[in-house]
């Protein structure tokens, strides 16, 4: 342990306390949480930062088919107040940059932020009765809300298990917090990991988790650039633009296969991007010399570099985002039946 680690431990153990102290409320119902009759599936985690929440969002989205589904989402670093639902005329600034993203790539789906999980599934079941199964976007700690089914995500680079509660490590309660999964998925995993590694990580989580909760292996893959200014095609030479929380599966996918990165421009996570920011990207491509220069982002970048004033100035650039999609290593008919059948279990 590192000598800032060791003094900050004294605000780490105050905090956690505080957590517990408030779980422990909840679970013996002195602390109101809130049920309601239709699947409410929750996907969070235990840690502050990337664990992918977002393409497990859009994988549940996309396995929910023909069910009328919805998101709803805090609608993190929005300008706007109170309840919004996504409309012809939702930007980035109204909803947020992931519940934006959501809106732009599931036009079927309902979408709406509010900061109050309970007022906000009330309100969206006003407006769209029709709706058969909500998704809430991290919503683990938003315990006002009791989920049908809560999923709990963890980072295979940063598992939960070897972390500690803020602000020694990143955890935003204890690792206890694990028993409220009733699934949890082990998310960035490399595409070899090995049996035996699968068997010791579901170990590990289950330290802390129920003893019957299952335990899946998600992975990201990639697919082509897709080009949202004037270049035709991608370039070998990359500048590289994020304003994510975890940047590295991105960076090593490209140099796997075989692009150079020449610069990585790293915004912090919901960064919201200004036209100085892509006068500073124009001035760099156009620094380079000798180098035909391709900017690329992410989906989640893209939607706000292509929204409002911004998307003018980005449709000259040679800017490129790499799609993502969430595959499970194993089991990945087991989880998907048993959302499948969660979500057939409620009489909507």
């Amino acid at each position: 342990m590192t000598v800032l680690r060791f003094l900050l431990w004294p605000f780490s153990i105050l905090y956690g306390g505080i957590m517990l102290l408030r779980n422990w409320l909840y679970d013996k119902g002195w602390l109101r949480s809130q049920r309601f009759d239709l699947p409410v599936i929750s996907v969070g985690n235990l840690t502050v930062g990337g664990t992918g929440k977002t393409p497990h969002v859009e994988y549940l989205l996309r396995l929910a088919g023909n069910k009328k589904a919805a998101v709803l989402s805090r609608g993190y670093q929005r300008k706007s107040k109170g309840f919004v639902l996504a409309d012809e005329h939702a930007t980035a600034e109204t909803l947020g940059d992931e519940p934006f993203q959501y809106h732009r790539d599931f036009p079927d789906a309902v979408v709406a932020v509010c900061e109050s999980r309970p007022a906000g599934i009330a309100q969206l079941l006003d407006l769209q009765p029709a709706t058969e199964v909500v998704i809430l976007d991290d919503a683990m700690q938003h315990r006002p809300v009791s989920p049908s089914l809560n999923l709990m995500l963890t980072d295979y680079g940063r598992p939960f298990y070897k972390d500690h509660v803020l602000p020694t490590g990143l955890l935003r309660e204890p690792r206890q917090g694990a028993r409220r999964a009733d699934a949890v998925i082990v998310t960035k995993c490399p595409a070899d990991l090995t049996p035996a590694k699968f068997t010791d990580i579901a170990l590990q989580v289950k330290r802390y988790s129920r003893s019957d909760t299952p335990v899946f292996f998600s992975a990201f893959r990639y697919g082509n650039p897709v080009g949202i200014g004037k270049a035709p095609q991608l370039s070998k030479y990359v500048l590289v633009l994020t304003g994510i929380a975890n940047a590295r599966p991105l960076l090593r996918f490209l140099t796997d296969n075989g692009y150079e990165v020449v610069q990585h421009l790293e915004y912090p996570d919901h960064h919201n991007y200004t036209l100085a920011d892509l006068e500073k990207l124009q001035a760099l491509v156009e620094g380079e010399q000798g180098k035909e220069l391709s900017i690329i982002t992410t989906r989640k970048d893209a939607v706000k570099l292509t929204d409002g004033i911004l998307a003018n100035t980005t449709s000259r650039l040679p800017i490129f985002y790499v799609p993502i999609e969430v595959y499970f290593l194993q089991q990945g008919e087991a989880f998907d039946a048993m959302i499948r059948q969660h979500i057939s279990s409620f009489q909507v």
